[in-house]
């Protein structure tokens, strides 16, 4: 499976911003999909990951309540919509997939993307 992320950008403390990250290669929904980030200096963290239909999301507590996940297996896409954007979101967002199960460990994540970086200024 090829990911690529795409929608990072500078924004404001704040701010909304909805990243893609589509799939080629593979049938897109045989696959569930992750979202990690790393900050300059800090080890890979857990955003969120989401079934192969979409029904079953699961969220890491810093960003519950601002961060959304959502898949269009039509579109060999998932998203990630970020609202309120806080300068500690500053960070290189990866998509990821995985045929097995849904983690937080960045290891238990077969495919990845490069990575969109995302800055939010205060």
């Amino acid at each position: 499976v090829q990911l690529v992320e795409s929608g990072g950008r500078l924004v404001q403390a704040g701010d909304s911003l909805r990243l893609s990250c589509t799939a080629s290669g593979r049938t897109f929904s045989n696959y569930i999909m992750g979202w990690f980030r790393q900050a300059p200096g800090k080890e890979r963290e857990f955003v969120t990951h989401i079934s192969r239909s979409g029904a079953i999301i699961s969220y890491a507590e810093s960003v519950k309540g601002r961060f959304t996940t959502s898949r269009d297996n039509a579109k060999n896409t998932v998203y990630l919509q970020m609202i309120s954007l806080k300068p500690e979101d500053t960070a290189v967002y990866s998509c990821a997939a995985s045929s097995q199960m849904g983690s937080s460990r960045p290891n238990s994540w077969t495919y990845w993307g490069q990575g969109t970086q995302v800055t939010v200024s205060s």
